[in-house]
């Protein structure tokens, strides 16, 4: 993989992981038992954080494998 690859990777992996960060603290209007907000977005966001640290972990496997090579 190439470097621009790479950087795009990374780039799509941190707006992820700020998109997840909206979802994950969005409270809905309605309340649910006893009072507690309801956080309806927490799923979509936990989904969200795992599919960035997935591309970070290519990336990086990538960026590292192709140093090692010039070296």
């Amino acid at each position: 993989m190439n470097f621009k690859k790479e950087v795009c990777l990374l780039a799509f992996a941190i707006t992820l992981f700020l998109v997840s960060s909206f979802f994950f603290s969005y409270q809905s209007g309605n309340t649910t038992y006893l009072g507690m907000a309801s956080y309806p977005y927490r799923a979509y966001a936990l989904a969200f954080v795992g599919f960035g640290s997935l591309l970070m972990v290519t990336a990086s496997l990538s960026y590292s494998k192709r140093s090692k090579d010039i070296l």
